[in-house]
């Protein structure tokens, strides 16, 4: 995981780094139908997704230009959400990283 990187459109996020920021924020439910609006541009593979642990966090940032409710964005957990949707699982644990470690570990997209 060290080299993992979650890209979506023009921008990136180092998910080893943010990883490493999540560890100081508290693992909290998260209700993972308002974390879906962008899954249609999120490519999971259905036979890994039936295998990963639904207990490891997702990992989500909050989008520094967009206004609630589409200010947050999970970099690291999808096929976690694919799984937990096709059991019919409503919320998923979840670190909410801040703006600051959202920019620390942003590669690409906005500012930068």
């Amino acid at each position: 995981m060290d080299d993992e990187v979650f890209t979506l459109l023009g921008w990136a996020w180092d998910v080893a780094l943010a990883s490493r920021l999540a560890r100081r924020h508290p693992i909290r439910p998260a209700a993972i139908r308002t974390l879906t609006g962008v899954m249609g541009l999120i490519r999971v593979d259905p036979d890994h997704a039936a295998t990963v642990d639904i207990a490891k966090p997702l990992l989500i940032v909050p989008l520094p230009y967009a206004p609630p409710p589409g200010n947050r964005l999970v970099i690291d957990g999808w096929h976690r959400i694919h799984r937990a949707l096709d059991l019919g699982l409503e919320e998923l644990p979840a670190i909410f990283l801040d703006l600051t470690d959202e920019r620390a570990c942003r590669l690409r997209g906005g500012d930068v």
